[in-house]
């Protein structure tokens, strides 16, 4: 793995991009690790400045995280499939806590990102989310939903990504409810569009 090329501050919780000739080379590859569940009960508590002492130690490079939710962004030389595995493994090591971790490059984040399926009616980024998938959908949803009204909710589905407008919020929203009762799909995490683009900034 990569070593650590310093620190400094996009604010301290968010750590400092540090020029790295072996990334520019294409030795290595930035990463979103996105931790699914992390922070959420008093039971799965991890504080962001642990995780990045954390992975530093791991030999990861340029760590920054982004609010309390588990949002990383790290350079490494694995693999995604032995990425996701090695970290997870290391945050039950050092924590006690089961984590699943789903990955994004920079190129498959910025991808996400000039997609945007729903840019015609999305406008508020708190209320645009994005699930990000493990792996693409088994079968299309579309039949599970197709019987039910969801007002001025809208849903569009891109590979292993699934873009979500609420315009009502998320946490009365029909659709989110929805989509929670499907069962047999992949696993998946959700940050707003928000977080999204501030991920994407910081793998730049």
């Amino acid at each position: 793995m990569t070593r650590p090329t310093g620190s400094g501050s996009l604010g301290r919780e968010a750590g400092w991009l540090v020029p790295d000739r072996r990334r520019e080379r294409g030795d290595v590859a930035r990463y979103a690790v996105l931790l699914r569940g992390i922070n959420v009960g008093k039971a799965r508590r991890v504080a962001m400045a642990d995780l990045r002492a954390l992975l530093t130690e791991e030999g990861y490079a340029n760590v920054a995280t982004l609010l309390q939710s588990g949002n990383v962004v790290l350079d490494a030389d694995l693999p995604p499939a032995k990425l996701g595995p090695a970290i997870e493994q290391a945050i039950e090591k050092r924590f006690g806590i089961p984590v699943e971790v789903i990955l994004r490059s920079r190129d498959e984040l910025a991808r996400v990102v000039a997609k945007n399926p729903l840019a015609d009616v999305a406008n508020d980024g708190s209320k645009y989310v994005v699930s990000f998938l493990a792996r693409p959908l088994d079968r299309p949803i579309d039949d599970d939903l197709a019987a039910a009204d969801f007002g001025a909710e809208r849903y569009a589905v891109d590979g292993s990504e699934m873009y979500i407008w609420c315009p009502g919020g998320l946490r009365d929203s029909s659709l989110m409810k929805a989509l929670g009762k499907i069962k047999g799909g992949p696993s998946a995490t959700v940050r707003n569009w928000n977080t999204v683009e501030k991920l994407l900034a910081m793998m730049q």
